[in-house]
């Protein structure tokens, strides 16, 4: 992600805060931590997800893929029960969730 705005917020915030030119890099260095999501947590290695290594190829990535959502898919579940349907539910977000990042990562869409 390449997002500015946090800069931007945070050194006018800083600036306005502490008034004297160090909240305003104090601000810039917090507005860049959220910008490059330092505050999010680590992230769930997204082969590990697919169940693969990242060595893995493009076709075994969408093979992958899809075998994990058409077994997880929560319209295969309508008649089941509403737990296993929000497991199901949560369990394809995070499928699609890596199969997105896999693809950022490799630069394609």
């Amino acid at each position: 992600m390449n997002r500015w705005y946090g800069k931007v917020l945070g050194f006018i915030a800083g600036w306005l805060l502490l008034r004297h030119p160090a909240g305003g890099l104090i601000g810039l260095v917090i507005g860049h931590a959220f910008d490059s999501d330092w505050f999010r947590g680590p992230r769930e290695n997204p082969w590990r997800v697919l169940g693969l290594t990242d060595e893995a190829s493009d076709a075994e990535v969408d093979l992958a893929y899809r075998r994990l959502i058409t077994q997880y898919h929560p319209d295969k579940l309508a008649g089941a029960a509403d737990e296993l349907r929000r497991q199901a539910d949560a369990r394809a977000r995070e499928i699609n969730a890596a199969y997105d990042r896999i693809k950022t990562l490799r630069g394609r869409k």
